[in-house]
């Protein structure tokens, strides 16, 4: 059992964050914590330019109350969006709030590999990665 649990969430089509949450909830130690972590790649330059003033802070907000009804289910979960390249941040992310577990998923489009960012993940990891096919 695991007391600080961190679960990205990835926003790619057709994903869904059931399984990643239903394995955390498994694995989470009585008074433990689930962190539901989004990522967000940078923009490129070129296409802010025609994004709508704004956008960027309504499609966090969006995700936040997204991320939010998903932590209802969880006891004492937290949410948190953050910028950077997904890898590195959530690893980041793991050493900045103590985690001792990150559930992720596979690859998104043939679950018998793993993408890079998961592969990344479990070679780099100071915790117990669990990943999800």
């Amino acid at each position: 059992m695991y007391r600080n649990i961190l679960v990205p969430v990835a926003y790619d089509a057709g994903f869904n964050s059931q399984r990643e949450i239903a394995v955390a909830r498994a694995l989470l130690a009585p008074g433990g914590k689930v962190h539901l972590l989004h990522v967000m790649d940078p923009a490129p330059v070129i296409a802010i330019s025609y994004e709508p003033e704004g956008w960027r802070e309504e499609m966090i907000a969006a995700i936040k109350a997204d991320l939010s009804s998903k932590a209802d289910t969880l006891p004492d979960a937290r949410i948190d969006v953050i910028d950077g390249e997904p890898g590195h941040a959530i690893l980041d992310a793991e050493q900045a709030r103590g985690i001792d577990c990150i559930v992720l998923a596979s690859h998104r489009s043939d679950p018998s590999l793993f993408g890079s960012t998961a592969s990344w993940i479990a070679r780099h990891a100071t915790c117990a990665v669990h990943l999800i096919r």
